[in-house]
């Protein structure tokens, strides 16, 4: 199947305790348009794809949101790991401590938990792909976002790698389209 290593794809390199922002990338942890929402997308969509490369792509993509995601809990731990109360009381990531504590848990930077509802799968592969296309649009977007609000480099630089993923997906769900559309173009019916 994989190999697992115990190593991040981008390390994380945080050496500052910033509650609040740990509240805003959460949304990538649990948001609709987060890692987590992504990875399940694309691993579930597979199964209906036409040709083994538009399926190696989502799986490999689905794979890596996942390593995304850890990514994120990465990032999102080292923020609030060593804050004191004191630092959580009166920001967004209160409501979070009341009832998780420093664990990252998904749900959205509005504090909404992560749900199946988040992500759609059709029998219809070109339908999906659209959809995944946008999905990595409203990611990038989300993470220019997050980067504008971040004061922190290392929070910067892993969130600008992410960014860049994004970009990376979307033009590799491109190309699965334009395979599975000349596919169907080819396919004989009789």
């Amino acid at each position: 199947m994989w190999i697992y290593e115990k190593k991040l794809e981008y390390p994380v390199k945080i050496n500052t305790c910033n509650p609040a922002l740990a509240e805003m990338i959460l949304e990538q942890f649990g948001g609709a348009d987060g890692e987590l929402a992504a990875g399940i997308r694309y691993l579930t969509q597979r199964f209906v794809m036409p040709t083994k490369e538009a399926i190696a792509i989502l799986t490999d993509i689905g794979t890596e949101e996942l390593a995304h995601w850890e990514i994120i809990a990465t990032i999102v731990w080292k923020l609030v790991k060593d804050a004191p109360v004191e630092k959580i009381k009166g920001t967004p990531f209160e409501a979070h401590f009341a009832a998780h504590g420093r664990s990252p848990f998904p749900h959205d930077a509005a504090g909404y938990a992560w749900t199946a509802a988040f992500i759609q799968s059709k029998d219809d592969p070109i339908a999906n792909l659209y959809e995944d296309m946008a999905a990595e649009q409203k990611a990038r977007a989300t993470y220019e976002y997050l980067i504008q609000l971040s004061d922190d480099p290392g929070v910067t630089d892993a969130l600008s790698f992410l960014r860049e993923r994004e970009v990376v997906h979307f033009q590799r769900f491109g190309e699965a389209l334009m395979g599975v559309e000349e596919f169907r173009e080819t396919k004989k019916y009789h």
